[in-house]
């Protein structure tokens, strides 16, 4: 499932980043690249142990655990710290699947997390630069993404995918890892849906009948079934 999860970022704190970031101490996109990506991977990346990508990263963290879209989408047990890139004068990614495994090195003792799901926070507005589509291959085609400023793109972390080349300005990101509760995507993808759908009814939807308690019944029904499925498939 790819997922577009609008404003994990306010545009004042697109800002704040995007100011620091100016400054910040680029070093070489390979540094976390596996042996296969390091081939064709060609940007800019602050250090996993940069201050500054501490700093933003706990700004990032921040604003999903404040958004109910992308806990309904991704179900995280873990997140990888997020990391920050910069491309621009041509720079790219090329195909590539990202590693099944990560390595959290942000405690005392690096810890292993499975990489269900990948996500592309953007930092940069569509108009700032030409290129740097995110290119992303499933089942049913390809996908070409260039989302706003502050929005964030969620798909599976076995996709083949690559960033296209930036031709003109820069390209600046967020970039992590997530380790779901239901590591399936497909089960994670009927979730989301029936997640989302209670929440339609919750707003207010029509068509339901009312028990005698008044209670929605089409909304009681879905809410069964979402805990049911999360308790037979949720990986804690």
């Amino acid at each position: 499932m790819l997922l577009h999860v609008p404003e994990i970022l306010s545009a004042a704190q697109v800002d704040f980043c995007r100011r620091k970031l100016k400054s910040a101490a680029w070093a070489d996109g390979r540094i976390t690249a596996g042996h296969q990506s390091a081939l064709a991977k060609h940007n800019l990346q602050l250090a996993e142990t940069d201050p500054l990508a501490q700093e933003l990263g706990a700004l990032v963290l921040d604003g999903l655990n404040r958004n109910t879209t992308f806990f309904a989408g991704a179900l995280p047990r873990r997140i990888f710290p997020p990391l920050f890139n910069c491309y621009r004068g041509g720079q790219s990614f090329g195909y590539h699947v990202d590693n099944a495994v990560r390595y959290d090195r942000s405690g005392a003792t690096p810890e292993p997390l499975r990489t269900d799901l990948s996500a592309t926070l953007f930092l940069s507005a569509p108009d700032e630069y030409d290129g740097g589509e995110l290119v992303i291959e499933d089942s049913f085609g390809t996908h070409d993404v260039k989302l706003p400023a502050g929005d964030l793109l969620l798909y599976p972390a076995s996709s083949v995918h690559r960033v296209m080349p930036v031709t003109r300005g820069a390209r600046f990101a967020s970039f992590f890892w997530i380790q779901s509760m239901v590591r399936d995507d497909g089960e994670r993808r009927l979730l989301f849906d029936l997640d989302v759908a209670i929440q339609s009814l919750s707003a207010g939807g029509s068509g339901a009948e009312t028990l005698a308690s008044g209670q929605n019944a089409a909304l009681l029904r879905l809410t069964g079934v979402y805990h049911n499925l999360l308790r037979r498939w949720a990986d804690v």
